[in-house]
């Protein structure tokens, strides 16, 4: 089995901003704009919140709430009028899915998605970042991968309760597929009363990546047991071993720039899966 650590949301370069921390704890992943989309910010609900005004706020005017939004993953069930038959799912297609696939990726597996947050605050009737708040890279959602449907070269209606996914407009592209989530999490020790996807309700430093000290949001601090060596294989894309420092009780790692699924094989890895399950069922 695989852990993937998958990046998702808002960051510097997609959307321009972090996603927000609200006063209250609660987090909320941004979905990037997506000009290919059929599903506007306007649209997307957060607690019955459209999330146009948070985003307009935030980016200053850049996105307005009529800007199209690539909703992907998309994990809460009311954020959008649903079809019948309608999965949690999420998508992915190009060079990204090619690593999916290349690891091997497929059901049973779990995505850890994380992002770019900062604190927000309500002043003067509007949303901003508050001035003394860092970025930092959190974990806000999960997802155990039940089916993998290919999209190459469906016709549309084939899953018509996933014609508004984002991925379904990209039919072009190669290696385009949709992950769909276990109805429930089914992980060793866990039992099945747990959801197979989510998103985790609010800020919690055991969630955070980036370490508390950092001055740069890539420098993360993980358990010690993330620590490559006797002939372990490293998380994808971190093979250079001067990323990686063994620290008293941790393992600091110096994150790649870029790169979207960064894949951690479970069976090298024993500690992986209990870790992703107990930080599920603590946040679930």
């Amino acid at each position: 089995m695989k852990l993937i650590l998958s990046r998702k949301g808002f960051d510097t370069a997609a959307g321009g901003v972090p996603s927000p921390i609200l006063p209250d704890g609660r987090m909320i992943a941004l979905p990037i704009p997506d000009e290919r989309s059929v599903i506007p910010y306007g649209e997307i609900t957060h607690q019955g919140e459209p999330l146009g005004p948070l985003v307009a706020d935030l980016t200053r005017g850049r996105i307005a709430p009529d800007t199209r939004a690539h909703l992907d993953p998309d994990l809460v069930a009311d954020s959008l009028p649903r079809r019948p038959g309608w999965r949690l799912l999420f998508g992915q297609m190009g060079q990204a899915q090619s690593h999916l696939r290349n690891q091997g990726v497929g059901p049973g597996d779990v995505f850890l998605f994380f992002g770019l947050f900062r604190r927000v605050e309500h002043l003067d009737g509007a949303w901003r970042f508050a001035a003394d708040a860092r970025p930092c890279h959190l974990l806000w959602g999960w997802m155990q991968v039940g089916e993998v449907l290919p999209l190459d070269g469906v016709p549309a209606g084939a899953y018509g309760w996933a014609d508004y996914h984002p991925h379904r407009q990209r039919g072009d592209v190669l290696h385009n597929v949709l992950y769909l989530a276990r109805r429930r999490l089914e992980l060793e020790g866990l039992g099945t009363t747990l959801p197979g996807a989510g998103i985790f309700p609010g800020y919690s430093p055991e969630r955070r990546l980036t370490a508390p000290d950092a001055e740069r949001v890539s420098a993360w601090r993980l358990p010690s047991w993330f620590h490559p060596g006797e002939g372990r294989p490293p998380l994808s894309y971190h093979a250079d071993p001067t990323r990686w420092r063994r620290q008293a009780e941790h393992t600091a790692l110096q994150a790649v720039a870029r790169g979207q699924e960064f894949v951690l094989d479970a069976e090298a890895y024993p500690e992986a899966l209990p870790w992703a399950g107990e930080l599920i069922r603590r946040g679930a």
